[in-house]
């Protein structure tokens, strides 16, 4: 179950809608927009950038410099720890600022720093303390374009168009995750590690030519004489979720399921190498999975939760994804079987994480004002993600005490505390139609 959070969990756009799988849902108007055409490119080179990336770091890590569960959970975690230190305040701060303008300056930064990475690679320097400086610094600049990103469509093109721009760019974010991983893989073991770094810079240099060229001027919102200072917009956006009941359960449940998740991929990138003997090419291939199983789900999205109701496809949904994890310490062996069943898992979970996200998404966008969309976003992305670094750390040193196997098992059983949480919240009572919009709360000064 994803709560998504794409590279680093902030990928929700500002407005209500329901997402569907295809970019060919866009009308031939919007494809004609060429700044649109430009955003479309640029978001999906970033997108490949960042899945290719989550791959390469940390199995060059394991396979290259030979980390052990420890270090990889440290690893993890630095390269998480930019969401919770940073993402309420670039929420705030973003929000009065030309998104064009940080996502051009963001991606120009990853592709830097994943160049000097290859250069120190190439010269024989890439050791563990540099691949966790390029882990944070990375990390820190996905949390700027990410919270630019979820504001950029809504202020580039007209409202009537945000459902059919909105279906086309997560599309590509779908697409991103099957290729992206898979190619992560095959260059970590085709390549040299320095080599494969440089790939995803190429990405993320694809992006910010791309983006660079919109043309169209950003309405951004007006800005007071004497506006609010950051810490006084932040508190309106904490005040507003903890005030909802709904946001403060997708707040907790977040929180449980990413803190555990977190824990599972730590010592699930090491098993499937260690414990499975599976190639960099088949642990990007078995990790690619969740990219067809997200595209059915956005498919499913757009039609079950009108059916159903929000909170049974929530809970439903949510149980099923993160209960699949608990087949994985079954496994044994690299055969053809072995492969296959992990294709399987992560398809499934691909499936109902993406129900979840935007299942939760519409809940979110439908009860938030549009001026508080942004720290709303960043706001729940702070409680939920803020749980990662940690989870990644407990996740390495349990791997250490108790084992792969069984570390892998307890921390899988640990997600099922977030679908129990949204259970007996009133997410699960949630019907067909979606609640309404709340009052936006008294402006701070």
């Amino acid at each position: 179950m994803g709560f998504v959070v794409g590279n680093q969990g902030i990928s929700v756009p500002p407005t209500s809608f329901a997402v569907s799988d295809s970019s060919r849902s866009v009308s031939p108007s919007l494809w004609r927009d060429r700044d649109f055409r430009r955003l479309w490119v640029g978001q999906t080179a970033s997108q490949l950038g960042e899945q290719t990336t989550l791959i390469i770091l940390p199995l060059l890590a394991v396979l290259t410099l030979n980390a052990g569960a420890g270090e990889m959970g440290v690893l993890r975690a630095v390269g998480q720890a930019p969401i919770l230190l940073l993402s309420l305040v670039v929420g705030a701060w973003v929000d009065r600022w030309r998104t064009r303008t940080v996502m051009v300056l963001t991606d120009a930064g990853r592709a830097l720093i994943l160049g000097a990475a290859a250069v120190a690679g190439l010269l024989g320097w890439l050791g563990l303390p540099a691949l966790l400086v390029v882990a944070f610094a990375v990390g820190a600049l996905s949390v700027f374009f990410d919270v630019a990103y979820q504001a950029s469509l809504v202020r580039l093109v007209k409202r009537d168009q945000l459902l059919q721009g909105n279906s086309a760019l997560e599309g590509s974010r779908s697409a991103a995750q099957i290729g992206g991983p898979a190619l992560g893989g095959a260059l970590i073991s085709l390549l040299s590690a320095p080599i494969a770094a440089a790939s995803s810079a190429v990405f993320f240099a694809l992006s910010f030519l791309s983006i660079r060229r919109i043309r169209r001027t950003e309405s951004i919102p007006e800005r007071s004489e004497r506006p609010p200072r950051v810490w006084r917009r932040i508190q309106e956006g904490l005040r507003f979720v903890v005030g909802d009941s709904s946001l403060r359960t997708v707040c907790l449940a977040s929180a449980a399921f990413q803190f555990s998740f977190a824990a599972v991929m730590t010592v699930y990138l090491l098993f499937l190498p260690r414990e499975l003997h599976l190639s960099g090419t088949a642990v990007g291939l078995a990790l690619a999975a969740t990219g067809p199983g997200a595209l059915v789900g956005s498919m499913l999205a757009a039609r079950l939760p009108s059916r159903f109701g929000y909170g049974a496809v929530l809970v439903t949904a949510a149980t099923l994804g993160d209960g699949v994890f608990l087949c994985v310490p079954a496994l044994h062996g690299s055969s053809a079987v072995t492969v296959s069943a992990l294709l399987l898992i992560n398809f499934v979970f691909g499936i109902a994480g993406q129900l979840v996200n935007v299942t939760v998404m519409a809940v979110r966008q439908a009860v938030t004002p549009d001026e508080l969309q942004g720290r709303a976003a960043a706001t729940i992305t702070f409680v939920g993600m803020g749980t990662a670094p940690l989870g990644s750390l407990l996740g390495g040193f349990l791997a250490i005490e108790w084992g792969l196997r069984t570390s892998l098992l307890v921390m899988a059983a640990g997600m099922m505390l977030s679908p129990a949480l949204m259970a007996l919240s009133p997410l699960a009572r949630l019907g067909r139609e979606l609640p309404a919009v709340r009052d936006t709360p008294p402006a701070s000064s």
